[in-house]
């Protein structure tokens, strides 16, 4: 018959992994032999630890929750009268908690001298015209790179690393402490060797032993066309060289897009207002536009155009720039029309304008929306006053 495991640590069968671990480790406070030598505390223990380490394997569980005993061949550990099986004991246990370094005493061990080094991020300013048609940007930055001296040794010339004499060459330094669940074992790195396990007896002068030493470079950033303000640029292996001479990280160039005096980008789309006078409204007119890419192009105004007409030049916006970096087509230009009356006129012109108006019968204006079965407002007006 399959055992409870869920019943041995207490928990529903529906119990997450947090839960399983949080009530194992109640259980075995109270009975590992250590706290509690009895022979009914033993046996309970080795349950327990069975229980914990089914329940703890998801494969194990799976067969569980299909009601079956995954310790029934005997393959599992812990299921014998052996209370420490599966477990070597409570260093094992806090292992199993809190990693090597609080439980077992087994360490990490030192580490590489040679670290990876870290991205690095500079801002870039550019306009619009620069965002629409792509430029190399030489860019100045300021970060770590391989030292010329010791080529990311970090020693003189001559120079030696030696076996750190304080950590034996561990990199790190144990410590056991005595608790009410017996021997804890914690480990912190060497201040000597600062982890690394060796020491340099003669540094580079001119890094200091570190491998790397800061300095100003020009980089040049190409930057496609289509770039927009917050897209990021990288450009690889051109970040910090990491300690010791470590590959060296990115660097990410963001961009900053300037405002436009006449353009105003949504997207890939480019919007603009063009100004015309009300006698280039009525009567039509082509009007030149200098575009960001594509040079002046000819807007056709149509005869009679309206206030706030827009305008739409296909294909003549942004590039559109992929993930990938290419481009895929490009947005759309849309230009709005304001048409600007006149606010100053001479007699001259005040003259001709009222004779236009009488020619086309526009001496006094229409109300929008009057209909023309019974005549306009103004046409009763006149009809009254005759």
């Amino acid at each position: 018959m399959a055992r409870d495991y869920y019943g041995i640590l207490g928990v529903p069968k529906n119990a997450s992994d947090q839960e399983i671990k949080r009530a194992y480790r109640k259980l075995a406070r109270e009975l590992h032999p250590d706290v509690n030598p009895s022979e009914d505390a033993q046996h309970k223990f080795s349950e327990v630890t069975t229980a914990y380490e089914v329940l703890s394997d998801p494969q194990k569980r799976k067969i569980v929750d299909l009601g079956g005993d995954p310790m029934d061949n005997g393959a599992g550990r812990g299921g014998g009268g052996d209370p420490f099986a599966g477990f070597g004991g409570l260093g094992d246990i806090m292992d199993a908690f809190f990693g090597a370094a609080a439980g077992g005493g087994r360490g990490r061990g030192p580490r590489s001298r040679v670290q990876p080094g870290s991205d690095a991020l500079i801002r870039l300013s550019l306009s619009l015209e620069e965002c629409a048609t792509g430029v190399d940007k030489e860019i100045t930055v300021d970060t770590a790179i391989l030292c010329d001296r010791c080529r990311g040794a970090g020693t003189a010339e001559g120079g030696s690393v030696t076996t750190c004499d304080t950590c034996n060459g561990q990199g790190e330094i144990q410590s056991v402490q005595r608790s009410f669940l017996g021997q804890v074992v914690t480990a912190r790195p060497c201040p000597v060797c600062r982890g690394f396990g060796e020491v340099i007896t003669d540094p580079c002068q001119q890094c200091g032993g570190d491998g790397r030493v800061r300095a100003r470079r020009n980089v040049t950033a190409k930057i496609p066309p289509g770039v927009g303000d917050g897209m990021r640029i990288r450009l690889s292996g051109q970040g910090e060289v990491g300690a010791g001479g470590g590959p060296a990280g990115d660097l990410y160039v963001e961009i900053d897009e300037e405002p436009h005096d006449v353009f105003v980008r949504q997207g890939n789309d480019l919007h603009c207002h063009l100004r015309i006078p009300m006698t280039s409204a009525a009567l039509g007119a082509v009007v030149p536009l200098e575009t960001l890419i594509d040079g002046e192009q000819e807007i056709d105004i149509e005869p009679g155009t309206q206030p706030n007409t827009e305008l739409v030049l296909t294909g003549k916006g942004m590039p559109r720039l992929r993930s990938s970096g290419r481009v895929d087509g490009r947005g759309d230009l849309h230009v709005h029309v304001e048409v600007v009356v006149p606010t100053k006129l001479d007699d001259e012109q005040s003259g001709l304008l009222r004779e236009l108006a009488q020619l086309r019968g526009e001496e006094a204006p229409m109300l929008a929306g009057n209909g023309t079965k019974h005549g306009g407002l103004f046409s009763k007006l006149r009809a009254k006053s005759r």
